[in-house]
């Protein structure tokens, strides 16, 4: 069976690691997707620029003074670029209703540590792998999962088991893992695109 081009959209707040891999796959045929939209709440952000290099088309939504109606415009955008699947790539912001209603299972996240141990809210960045060295776990993971109303607490889509390896602190491990991820998205994405990985 063949499968049409995933349409992708993604959410950044600074660099957007994951989505800059995931376009380099598409534009180097590693990947049967479409980049349709970038959006991030930060005009600052690197991974706008990244985008305007790349020709996808991008916009800025800020959250904070109005997060209803910038619910309400995200999901605009995001239905009027014909997006079908939302990467968040390390994007900052709690999503909103509306778009989370819209995109119901069809929000994909990334994270660095084993769900739902090392999740919850405030479990993001260096934290994860504090607190995984300080439980002395032998192994973290690599969680892709679907967002809903609750941090880390969507499906799993993907896991990808990483050693904790002697010696490890937690930068060690988290640049181990930095390293890992964007990989591990694409592959995912691949696999969902060939229809292997199903979604709900």
């Amino acid at each position: 069976m063949i499968f049409p081009p995933l349409k992708l959209g993604f959410l950044a707040s600074r660099n957007g690691s994951a989505m800059r891999e995931i376009v380099n796959a598409i534009e180097g045929r590693a990947l049967d997707a479409e980049a349709r939209l970038l959006v991030s709440n930060n005009r600052s952000a690197p991974a706008l620029g990244f985008a305007a290099e790349h020709g996808v088309p991008s916009l800025c939504i800020p959250t904070q003074s109005d997060p209803d109606a910038a619910d309400a415009r995200l999901c605009a955008a995001l239905e009027a670029a014909g997006v079908e699947l939302v990467v968040l790539s390390g994007y900052l912001r709690r999503l909103g209703p509306t778009t989370l209603a819209r995109f119901h299972d069809r929000i994909l996240n990334i994270h660095p540590g084993p769900l739902p141990a090392f999740g919850g809210e405030g479990m993001y960045g260096r934290r994860v792998h504090e607190a995984v060295i300080a439980a002395g776990v032998a192994q973290s993971e690599i969680c892709i999962h679907l967002v809903d109303e609750e941090y880390d607490r969507g499906p799993i889509v993907a896991r990808r088991a990483v050693p904790v390896e002697p010696g490890d602190t937690a930068e060690t491990l988290e640049a181990r893992i930095l390293a890992l991820e964007p990989p591990f998205f694409v592959d995912t994405l691949q696999r969902i695109a060939e229809g292997t990985c199903r979604l709900p």
